[in-house]
């Protein structure tokens, strides 16, 4: 089974209709309203968490050698969306809390929802 988690920062003073922000970032279309993201340091952070799942030399495809779960990386200057296939809720969590770091809270395209409590 597979579950995408996506992550924006919206500039201050700023707050759009989520779906259509995560189906325009999903499809590499510019927002305007969004912040740019430290992608290498976001990147950074995924290795470090993730040090004992097997990586891919692209940085962005990670498996986990110890039983289920993967996960590939797709970005933009602006949105890091994680698809995640057969992974643990302990293991999303981890992704989760990466981004909170960079104050991206969770947008759940499944359920349509962004944790941000707004």
């Amino acid at each position: 089974m597979s579950y995408d988690l996506d992550f924006w920062k919206y500039k201050k003073d700023t707050y759009l209709n989520n779906q259509e922000v995560y189906e325009k970032c999903s499809e590499e279309k510019f927002v305007e309203g969004l912040e740019d993201l430290p992608i290498d340091s976001i990147l950074k952070d995924v290795q470090t968490e993730f040090t004992d799942w097997k990586m891919e030399e692209s940085n962005i495809d990670y498996e986990n050698p110890k039983g289920n779960g993967a996960f590939q990386i797709f970005n933009t200057k602006k949105f890091v969306r994680f698809d995640c296939y057969g992974m643990e809720g302990e293991d999303m969590n981890r992704i989760i809390d990466v981004m909170d770091k960079y104050d991206c809270p969770l947008y759940d395209p499944q359920v349509t929802q962004r944790f941000d409590g707004k």
